[in-house]
């Protein structure tokens, strides 16, 4: 596993893919934008013209790709990965899409005889530049061991959730639907702070030693919301993108979430409000919007 393959060098694979560099594998990428090409170049990274390129030559090749249809493109186009894999390649996706795909893509792999993991990540850019990932993988546990020296380069914590394809994408829909319900919560509790005149920064230092503490509620407030700054990040788009898949697994499994379908609307109409390229924390400003008109 010394010749590695990355495609998708945007804002998580970057990081991801010269972490790797850094701890000495030979490291091939692609990626549709040029200039992140030309990054991970001077990263000391090479580079292929062709998805296909990167199957035929390295011993592993990850995804971080931003849509089902995207990582379908990949995985499946007559240009994909699967076309053009050799047998003893590991394919790794990184990326958070439908079950469904993960299920497709798996079928395909099988077909062709090559092995296949669904390994969605938590994190985020931070995570991802310091190395302190989730890997929640579904597949097969043989293979899982046979890669986890490499994911432990990335990832502080590596899982191997079941040999079901989409277990690691279930375990990653439930962490990003908790996510939006502790996004919602922050930006609407400080309001109460806001009203009554209470310092931001003194609330998040007496509630993050109280159970009111939360790693979202620090990662917002810190990051995003007491700088003023909600330069992505995870995206109100991506958030929400997540959070359908998750209620469109909870309907197919004929599950009743009516906070959770109120939750998904309150997102949805916050990207059609403008919101959606701005990171989740941006929920906060939306809301004390709103308060302050008295609708909120």
């Amino acid at each position: 596993m010394n010749k590695i393959g990355f495609i998708g060098l945007g804002n998580m694979g970057m990081p991801m893919s010269t972490n790797l560099i850094e701890d000495g594998y030979q490291v091939i990428g692609f990626d549709l934008n040029k200039q992140a090409e030309e990054e991970f170049v001077n990263a000391g990274g090479e580079i292929r013209e062709k998805v296909a390129d990167l199957a035929k030559e390295c011993d592993v090749v990850l995804t971080s790709l931003p849509s089902s249809e995207a990582v379908e493109a990949v995985f499946l186009g007559v240009d994909g990965l699967i076309a053009h894999s050799h047998k003893e390649i590991v394919l790794i996706d990184t990326s958070t899409v439908a079950p469904e795909m993960n299920e497709k893509i798996a079928d395909a792999a099988t077909e062709a005889g090559v092995a296949f993991l669904a390994a969605p990540v938590s994190g985020g850019v931070i995570g991802a530049e310091q190395r302190t990932l989730t890997f929640m993988v579904g597949g097969s546990e043989k293979v899982f061991k046979q890669v986890l020296p490499l994911l432990q380069c990335l990832g502080a914590n590596c899982f191997h959730v079941a040999k079901d394809i989409d277990s690691g994408t279930t375990v990653k829909l439930i962490n990003n639907l908790l996510i939006g319900f502790y996004t919602a919560g922050v930006s609407e509790a400080l309001q109460i702070a806001n009203k009554k005149n209470i310092d931001l920064d003194r609330l998040f230092d007496m509630l993050n030693v109280s159970y009111g503490q939360s790693r979202i509620y620090e990662r917002n407030y810190k990051t995003f919301i007491a700088e003023q700054d909600y330069n992505p990040g995870f995206t109100i788009s991506l958030l929400l993108k997540d959070l359908g898949f998750a209620m469109d697994l909870a309907e197919k499994n004929q599950l009743n979430l009516p906070i959770s379908k109120q939750l998904l609307k309150l997102y949805r109409e916050v990207e059609q409000e403008g919101y959606g390229d701005k990171d989740m924390a941006v929920l906060y400003e939306r809301v004390k919007k709103l308060s302050r008109k008295g609708i909120g």
